[in-house]
Parts: C-alpha cells; sequence; structure tokens
C-alpha cells in the first residue's frame, strides 16, 4: 500500500505542475487589459507603466509565472487588483463556504443516488427501475440555475419559509452552526445535489444490474446464500467505481457551483470566480481557479488510496 500511495504522489506532481501552468495561461490569454478596471480613464503613460510593473505584468510571460507560482507555493496568491486585498484570505473564505455548501450537497446526494442506484439494479427492467431511471435522467437534464431559480419563487417568495439569498442575515458571509444560518443553506444545497443524485443513481444502477448478472452471483445464490449476504458481496464489487464517481461528483460540487451561487448570492468560491472574470482581476481569477484545480487533483488522490484500500486489485493493475 505505501509503494501504490508513493507512485501516486508522483504521479500528482506533474498534473499539479500543468494544472499551474492552465490557470497561469488561461487568464492571460483572454482579450483586455486587467488594469483598465481600476485605472482612470485620463491615467498618464507613466501612471499606466507604474501600475504594471508594481503588479508584474511588464514582465515576460516565462518570468511572470516563475514569480507568481514561487510566491504561490508560500501561500501568497497575491493581492486583488480590485480590491487590494491579499488573494490567499478571499480565496480561503470563499473556497471554505465553498466546501460547506458542497458537503451539504453531498450529504443529501450522495445516500439518496446510492439507494436509487441499488435498488433501480436489484429489481431491474421493472417498474422500479424505470421510475428511478426516469427520475435520474429528470435530475441530469434539468438546468440547474433554472431549478434554483424556480426553489426561490416557490419557497421564498410564495411560500416565505426559507430565506433565497445570502449565507446569512444580513448578508453576512461568516458561517455559524445554528438554525437561522442553516435555513440559508438548504436551497443551494438541495439545487446542487440534484444532478449528482442522477448521475449517481445510474452509474450505481448500471454497475449493480451487470454484477447481479454474473455468474459469480448466481453460484452465490446457488449455495443457498441469503440475499442480504449476496447483496453485501454485490456491495463490495460495485464499491470502488461507485467511490471513483461521487469523488468526481464532489468535486464537481465545489468547482462547478458558479451559477448556483449566483443565483443564490452564496459567498462561495464559485460566486468569486464569477465576480473576478467580471471585474478582470487576474490574481484573483488565477488565485481561484489554481486553489479549486488543486481541490481536486487531491480529491481524486484521495479517491484512488480509497479505492485501492478497498479493492487490493487496483494496487496490482
Amino acid at each position: 500500500m505505501f509503494t501504490y500511495l508513493v507512485r501516486r504522489l508522483i504521479y500528482v506532481l506533474p498534473v499539479a505542475i500543468g494544472v499551474s501552468m492552465f490557470c497561469f495561461l488561461l487568464v492571460h490569454i483572454a482579450p483586455g487589459d486587467p488594469l483598465t478596471a481600476i485605472m482612470p480613464v485620463d491615467a498618464t503613460a507613466e501612471e499606466q507603466a507604474a501600475m504594471r510593473s508594481a503588479y508584474g505584468l511588464d514582465k515576460p510571460m516565462p518570468v511572470q509565472y516563475a514569480i507568481w507560482i514561487g510566491k504561490a507555493a508560500t501561500g501568497d496568491l497575491g493581492k486583488s487588483i480590485a480590491t487590494g486585498r491579499p488573494v490567499a484570505g478571499e480565496v480561503f473564505l470563499a473556497v471554505k463556504n465553498s466546501l460547506l455548501l458542497a458537503f451539504a450537497a453531498s450529504l443529501i446526494a450522495f445516500p439518496i443516488g446510492l439507494f436509487l442506484g441499488f435498488l433501480a439494479g436489484y429489481f431491474r427492467d421493472t417498474i422500479f427501475d424505470r421510475m428511478i431511471t426516469a427520475v435520474a435522467i429528470t435530475g441530469v437534464s434539468v438546468p440547474n440555475y433554472w431549478l434554483g431559480i424556480v426553489l426561490v419563487i416557490v419557497f421564498s417568495v410564495q411560500l416565505g419559509w426559507l430565506p433565497s439569498m445570502g449565507a446569512g442575515p444580513g448578508g453576512s458571509g461568516e458561517w455559524s452552526w445554528d438554525l437561522e444560518h442553516i435555513r440559508y443553506l438548504v436551497l443551494p444545497a438541495v439545487t446542487l445535489a440534484v444532478v449528482p443524485i442522477g448521475i449517481v443513481a445510474r452509474t450505481v444502477r448500471a454497475l449493480v444490474g451487470d454484477i447481479f448478472s454474473m455468474d459469480f452471483v448466481q453460484a452465490l445464490f446457488a449455495k443457498g446464500l441469503y440475499p442480504i449476504d449476496v447483496l453485501r458481496h454485490v456491495i463490495r464489487n460495485a464499491a470502488p467505481t461507485a467511490l471513483s464517481v461521487m469523488g468526481l461528483q464532489l468535486g464537481y460540487l465545489l468547482g462547478g457551483s458558479i451559477l448556483i451561487e449566483t443565483v443564490f448570492n452564496w459567498p462561495g468560491s464559485g460566486f468569486l470566480l464569477s465576480n473576478a472574470i467580471f471585474q478582470r482581476d487576474l490574481p484573483l481569477l488565477q488565485g481561484t481557479i489554481l486553489v479549486l484545480a488543486l481541490f481536486f487533483v487531491t480529491m481524486n488522490l484521495i479517491v484512488d488510496v480509497l479505492q485501492a484500500a478497498i479493492d487490493p486489485r487496483i494496487k496490482r493493475s
């Protein structure tokens, strides 16, 4: 297991370097000058040159990348062009809020998706299977931002049960574990959980259905094992692939929630990324993308290790 872990860590290093280079180049090839958002229209050439030098934009791109990645390795992601505040502090607070939202959505999505998937796979080609498949396809197909707007109209505007925007009373971005703050979490978490429910349910349904058709399952039934004991073997064989899918979906919940966070004005990484794009705030944009990408790489590493722990055959492949 230790050798497998070391090998996976070695594989992660070039991926992380490639991700950092992609994040750096992606925001530089976009059209427009990021300094136009903060410089006055009548700024002189000397003032423009001084501002460009202050942010290091006057240097060649390889030099800019080397300086940026060197500082990023020490936790310094620069300062926001729009606000002047350290990028690391803003990204940390936003990622913390996104992790909270992703964690709440995963608590909703993964148990429901696993249960529906196992139920559909166990009762394959029955009315239960068709109903669950229809629900899963609907969840994947419905645009989540549209669903979020509908939920706001129904539960916030018409019924008045839940707040529609923000992470706390008064538009506060600070989180506290009390009933009032949890009410702000319900609608965005439910909206964000709909797509993973459908994906996990469809994946698990296919896995369980295929495993039940294998010879070893028929042999277990022929030996007289109870269905619950057979199901335990099926779950063990389906677990690695299901875990991989859930790991990918958890990365999606963190990095793919930009529309949901914008709809609900949730102060997370997606909302921060949206503001950075519209303000052309290069340091904030680079820092946010880098942290989200590295989180996704780390999540894949954790999933790989957990898969190897569940199924020893993976370590030998």
